[in-house]
């Protein structure tokens, strides 16, 4: 009997334990979806998700999801930017990966900006979308180009849609969605400020400007 008591208050820790551990596993994952998912939009995790394997680090998909592929690829960047290594993109590494999350951006630049690409690429693939949107957020950056994103889409014969008038388009929801990839960080032209078509392109000076990337049948360059 007592052998059989023994067992049985055995088998109770170790019941004990293991619930205790279930829980604090849950617990853990709570925290970090509350982190690194539900924290941001999925259009946000796909700006992390795309900066990371940009720089090298992660090579899943970029389907908006901080699971599974994208924790260890946190870590790894963490690791090498001297960060707390926890997997959990907070304000820190967000800094460090150079994301824009939560943008104040008014939505009239949003929509402005959607309305550029939509003029501009609404037959290029999607990341060639993304890119036209990322080189007018480069140009705003940039000390050569007006300071906002409606002086940089209105500049003087520097987007042919403007001048045909194709910018007066009504943008569709992947204009937006390219739009909004592109404030919150994305740029799959790592830091272009002009592209053109190879084939209806009139400006010879633009084939001596460096090509970086060509995307769909646009050529990104600097």
């Amino acid at each position: 009997m007592k052998k059989n008591k023994i067992i049985a208050l055995i088998l109770a820790g170790f019941t004990i334990i293991m619930l205790i551990f279930s829980f604090s596993v849950i617990a853990e994952n709570t925290f970090r979806n509350n982190e690194t998912v539900e924290t941001f939009t999925l259009s946000e995790n796909k700006a992390i998700q795309s900066r990371l394997k940009d720089l090298g680090y992660y090579t899943g998909p970029i389907d908006g999801y901080l699971g599974g592929y994208t924790i260890p690829a946190v870590k790894a960047f963490q690791r090498d930017y001297g960060l707390t290594v926890d997997g959990i993109v907070g304000p820190m590494t967000l800094k460090s990966l150079k994301i824009n999350v939560g943008s104040s951006q008014s939505s009239s630049d949003l929509y402005l900006l959607a309305k550029a690409v939509y003029a501009e690429a609404r037959g290029e693939p999607y990341v060639g979308q993304v890119a036209v949107a990322a080189v007018i957020l480069n140009r705003v950056e940039s000390p050569d180009f007006p300071n906002t994103i409606s002086g940089v889409v209105y500049q003087p014969w520097a987007f042919t849609a403007v001048y045909d008038g194709q910018i007066s388009l009504e943008p569709n929801n992947t204009a937006y969605q390219a739009a909004q990839d592109a404030l919150n960080g994305w740029d799959p032209t790592y830091g272009c400020l002009y592209y053109y078509n190879p084939i209806t392109a009139t400006s010879k000076w633009v084939f001596q400007r460096q090509t970086v990337v060509e995307i769909g049948e646009h050529v990104f360059a600097i």
